[in-house]
C-alpha cells in the first residue's frame, strides 16, 4: 500500500483510469511525472500560454516519497524547477494548482478524512463520518509570482502551518486551526449548501480512487498469499486528503498510507520547555476510527455475528454494543460508515482494468512472480487467439520488447525483469486499438476483454480450476493453463459493445474497413507518439 500510494504510482494509476473515463476521474488535476515527461510539460504549457497570452497558470510540485509537506513548492515556468545533485531531476509530480478554493474566514483548508479498506477480496471500504479540517494561517490570495513562496497561504498541511505563529491551538471542535469537517459542513449549510451533495461526491472520489488503486495492490497481494487458501487477514486505515474548490467540487490531493493517528501536540510551556498537550479535535476523529476498525476486524466479533443475515450484522455493528471486558461499557456507535460493496451497483463498470488484471495474474505462472516473461505475454495472445496474418507472433515479441523496455527506463529502482501490470495494460490497450479501431477507447478495451474471457472459457470448458471473475472481485487463480470462466457477466449500458464475445480476433467483419497493415515496431512507436495525453480537466 506504500508503494502504490507514493505520488507517481497513484498518479499512474489515477491516469489509467482517466483514459477510459475521463469525466468520472476529473476530480484528480492535471499532472505530469519528473523527469521522464519534463519536455511534455514545458511544451504544453509553452503552447498553452502562446495560444492564449492572458493564461498565467500555477503549478505545484511535490517529491514522489515526499510527506508533511516536505519539498513542495510552487512554480509559473517549468524553466524553474529546482535540481537536486548533478544534473538530474528529482522524481517528483507537477501538478496544476486549484486558483479557486472554498475560503472560510478568508483561509483556504483541507479535509482529511480517514478511509479503512476492509478487505481486498473481496473489496470493501469504509469512511468514517467525521473527519479534519486543516486550516492555512494566512489569507488566502490567488497565486502571484510575489507570494509564490508563502507556504502558510497556500499549503494546508498540519506540519507546516504548525511552525506558524498564526497557528491557533483551541479546545473547541469548531474554531482555530484544526477543526472538525461536521463544524465546516454546519457553517456551509447555515448558509444554504446541500451539504449531502458535498458527502455523496467525496464518497463517489473515495471509491473511484480505491478502485484505480486495486488492480496493482492485487499482484502484490497474490505475491504474497496463495490464491485459493486462509490467509492473513489484511486491512489498512488510509489517510486521503482533499479540497473543495470554490464551486464545492471535491478535488483529490493524495493519499496517506500512513496517516498520524497522533492526539496531542507539543506546546511551549515556557521558553524552551515543550509538553504534549491533548487535542480534543484529534481525539474527537482519530480514537473512534480505531475503535470501530478493531471492533470491524475482531475475529470474535465476526464469529458471533456469522449466524446473522448480511444486513442485520451491518446493523448489529451499527448499535451500540456492551463491551466485553470486566467494565462492560458501552461502546459508542459505529463512526465508519461502508460504502462499498454498499454501492457496487453504481461503482461496479469502473473495475475494467481489474478484469484485465485477472488475465494479467492468469498468465503469470511462477507463484510469487509480479512480471510477465516473454513466454508468458505469447501464451496469452495465442491462448485468446489475437495474432492472425495482419499480427504475427514475431510482432508480438516486438510489442512485448518495446513496451517492457520503455517502463524499465521509466522504473529504474526496479530489480525484477519483465512486464509489469501497468506496462500489460498499456499493451492491451494498444491492442483493443489496433483491433477495434472505429470505437471509443472504454469500448474497444471492453470488446477485446470480451474477446479473451470467451477464447478462456470456451478452451476452459470442464477444468475446474482457474476460472476468471464474474466482477473482478473473487479471487484469481495463477496459472498459465485455460480455465473456465463465469458466465452471465452483465454490461454496463456505457459499454455495449457491438461485438460477439466469441467472434476470434481474425475475423473481418470485426477489424476496421481500412485495410490492416502489419504491427511492427516503428508501428507501435508511432501510436506512442501520436496518444493524446489524458488530463483531469478540474474545473474552476
Amino acid at each position: 500500500m506504500i508503494e502504490m500510494l507514493r505520488k507517481i504510482n497513484l498518479t499512474r494509476a489515477v491516469r489509467t483510469m482517466q483514459e477510459l473515463f475521463p469525466e468520472e476521474y476529473n476530480f484528480y488535476p492535471r499532472s505530469w511525472i519528473l523527469p521522464e515527461e519534463y519536455q511534455l510539460f514545458s511544451t504544453q504549457i509553452s503552447l498553452a500560454k502562446d495560444s492564449d497570452l492572458s493564461q498565467k497558470p500555477t503549478f505545484i510540485i511535490k517529491p514522489d516519497g515526499g510527506s508533511q509537506g516536505d519539498g513542495i513548492y510552487l512554480i509559473r515556468d517549468p524553466g524553474d524547477l529546482r535540481v537536486i545533485a548533478g544534473s538530474h531531476t528529482k522524481q517528483s509530480v507537477v501538478q496544476e494548482y486549484i486558483h479557486k478554493p472554498l475560503l472560510i474566514d478568508k483561509l483556504k483548508f483541507d479535509i482529511r478524512l480517514y478511509v479503512l479498506v476492509k478487505s481486498l477480496e473481496p473489496l470493501e471500504i469504509y469512511i468514517a463520518k467525521e473527519g479534519l479540517s486543516r486550516f492555512c494561517t494566512e489569507p488566502y490570495q490567488e497565486p502571484s509570482q510575489k507570494n509564490l513562496s508563502h507556504v502558510f497561504m497556500h499549503l494546508t498541511n498540519y506540519s507546516l502551518n504548525v511552525q506558524s505563529g498564526n497557528f491557533v491551538h483551541s479546545d473547541s471542535l469548531s474554531s482555530g486551526s484544526k477543526r472538525t469537517f461536521s463544524s465546516v459542513l454546519y457553517r456551509l449549510a447555515s448558509k444554504g449548501v446541500d451539504i449531502k451533495k458535498v458527502w455523496s461526491d467525496i464518497i463517489s472520489l473515495v471509491i473511484k480512487t480505491i478502485i484505480a488503486l486495486v488492480p496493482e495492490l492485487k499482484v502484490y497481494y497474490q505475491a504474497d498469499i496463495p490464491p485459493g487458501k486462509p490467509g492473513p487477514t489484511c486491512f489498512q486505515i488510509l489517510g486521503f486528503d482533499i479540497l473543495l474548490m470554490k464551486n464545492l467540487k471535491p478535488v483529490l490531493l493524495e493519499v496517506n498510507a500512513n496517516p498520524s493517528m497522533r492526539i496531542e501536540h507539543e506546546q511551549e510551556v515556557s521558553p524552551g520547555v515543550f509538553e504534549y498537550v491533548p487535542s480534543p479535535v484529534d481525539e474527537e476523529v482519530k480514537v473512534g476510527v480505531i475503535r470501530d476498525t478493531l471492533r470491524l476486524m475482531d475475529p470474535a466479533q465476526k464469529k458471533s455475528l456469522t449466524s446473522y443475515p448480511e444486513h442485520q450484522q451491518e446493523e448489529m455493528l451499527g448499535s451500540p454494543v456492551r463491551g466485553t471486558g470486566e467494565e462492560g461499557r458501552v461502546l459508542p456507535s459505529m463512526c465508519l460508515k461502508q460504502v462499498f460493496p454498499k454501492y457496487t451497483k453504481q461503482f461496479s463498470y469502473l473495475r475494467t482494468v481489474e478484469r484485465i488484471t485477472a488475465l494479467f495474474l492468469r498468465f503469470l505462472g511462477v507463484k510469487g512472480n509480479m512480471r510477465l516473461g516473454p513466454t508468458g505475454f505469447r501464451t496469452f495472445i495465442r491462448n485468446c487467439k489475437l495474432s492472425n496474418s495482419h499480427f504475427s507472433m514475431a510482432t508480438v515479441d516486438i510489442l512485448y520488447i518495446d513496451i517492457t523496455r520503455r517502463w524499465a527506463s521509466m522504473l529504474p529502482d526496479s530489480r525484477e525483469a519483465g512486464m509489469g501490470l501497468q506496462a500489460f495494460v498499456e499493451a492491451f490497450f494498444y491492442l483493443a486499438q489496433r483491433r477495434f479501431k472505429s470505437l471509443p477507447l472504454r469500448e474497444q478495451v471492453v470488446s477485446l476483454l470480451e474477446v479473451c474471457e470467451a477464447q478462456l472459457e470456451n478452451q476452459g470448458r470442464g477444468d475446474p480450476g482457474g476460472a476468471l471473475p464474474e466482477d473482478s472481485t473473487a479471487s484469481t487463480r495463477r496459472s498459465v493453463s485455460c480455465g473456465r470462466t463465469q458466465t452471465g457477466r452483465t454490461q454496463h449500458p456505457h459499454h455495449m459493445s457491438t461485438s460477439a464475445p466469441g467472434q476470434a480476433l481474425s475475423a473481418p467483419q470485426l477489424c476496421s474497413p481500412a485495410t490492416p497493415r502489419r504491427a511492427s515496431s516503428q508501428d507501435y512507436r508511432l501510436h506512442q507518439r501520436l496518444r493524446p495525453t489524458h488530463k483531469g480537466n478540474v474545473e474552476n
